[in-house]
């Protein structure tokens, strides 16, 4: 083909990483079915002209979390990348070693590290910072990871929770929800004193269609130890920490506050290899008869597909376009 144009006028189904360009949608015929990570809770105004557009776009970020889907979780395969990574940038930023040292010269102190938000990014840095030598503590708002993290041998940093706090804490399909103002000060009382000793910290909180919780304050940063390092990978959604600069390197009171958004990237090799398999998996799935059928009484495909039919018809993306109240 001799340019993108010719080429999206002639695809049936046009497979992609992240999301189309106002451009590119209006390259896409009425009928194509377009598959990529939308992030159409951010961006619904996207869904909107897609279903103008008559395109069917079915988006990897929107998958259910189930256990049939798990292979098809981009999700999950993607913050397995960014978790590891991240804790590579922060050992190769940190001066000092991760590991307890005993040599001639003395013994080296392990270093301190503090992962917020123990979903599959966080156990993933939690695991390989262990592997590293570092002592970690883990945070999250969700009571049930605490036997995840410690089986990976890190401290689970625990907040009194009501029952009904409990209850809230997750939605159906695992994410973790926003928290009361009353649990988010119980919750920054406890870190201001742990973010002290730390060396490092790794925040990986994100909701859903919602700006990342701030859970790092300009005063906690200020109180780290100079030298040290935050690795923000909330920070395309807003970041969790306050001074976060999403793309940038940023030194805030002497602490290095790395907010890179898009850490599967600096690992392409193994992040195209996981995306390739769950977008295959996917596909093989709406299959049918040799033609990829979409199939809205499935639970895989329903909760995937953002338009279809002229329609946005995934609940979360249309609410998201509902007016506010004003």
């Amino acid at each position: 083909m001799p340019d993108a144009p010719a080429l999206y006028g002639k695809a049936d189904v046009v497979v992609r990483v992240g999301r189309p360009s106002d451009e590119e949608v209006e390259m896409l015929r009425k009928g194509t079915v377009l598959i990529g990570t939308l992030g159409t809770l951010s961006k619904p105004e996207l869904a909107r002209k897609l279903a103008k557009a008559g395109v069917t776009a079915i988006s990897m970020d929107a998958i259910p979390r189930i256990t049939r889907a798990q292979s098809m979780d981009t999700l999950s395969s993607q913050a397995t990348v960014g978790g590891y990574k991240a804790v590579l940038i922060a050992a190769e930023r940190l001066p000092k070693f991760f590991p307890l040292l005993t040599t001639a010269a003395g013994t080296i102190r392990p270093a301190k590290g503090i992962v917020m938000g123990a979903g599959v990014a966080g156990l993933m840095a939690i695991g390989t910072a262990r592997r590293l030598g570092a002592v970690v503590e883990a945070t999250d708002v969700r009571p049930v990871v605490k036997e995840q993290v410690e089986s990976l041998g890190g401290t689970f940093i625990e907040v009194e929770m009501t029952d009904e706090e409990k209850a809230r804490a997750e939605t159906a399909g695992g994410y973790a929800t926003e928290m009361s103002d009353d649990y988010k000060r119980r919750q920054a009382e406890l870190i201001a004193e742990r973010v002290k000793e730390a060396d490092f910290i790794i925040t990986t909180a994100l909701i859903p269609g919602r700006p990342a919780p701030k859970l790092v304050t300009d005063a906690m940063v200020a109180s780290m130890k100079p030298g040290s390092v935050i690795i923000d990978m909330a920070a395309e959604m807003g970041g969790n920490v306050e001074g976060t600069e999403p793309g940038k390197e940023v030194v805030k009171h002497d602490v290095l506050i790395v907010g890179l958004t898009n850490l599967p990237a600096t690992m392409p090799g193994s992040a195209t290899q996981m995306y390739a398999k769950n977008l295959h998996t996917l596909i093989k799935h709406l299959m049918k008869d040799g033609e990829l059928h979409v199939d809205l009484d499935d639970e895989i495909t329903k909760g995937a597909t953002i338009t279809h039919g002229g329609k946005v018809v995934h609940e979360a993306t249309a609410k998201a376009l509902e007016p506010k109240d004003s």
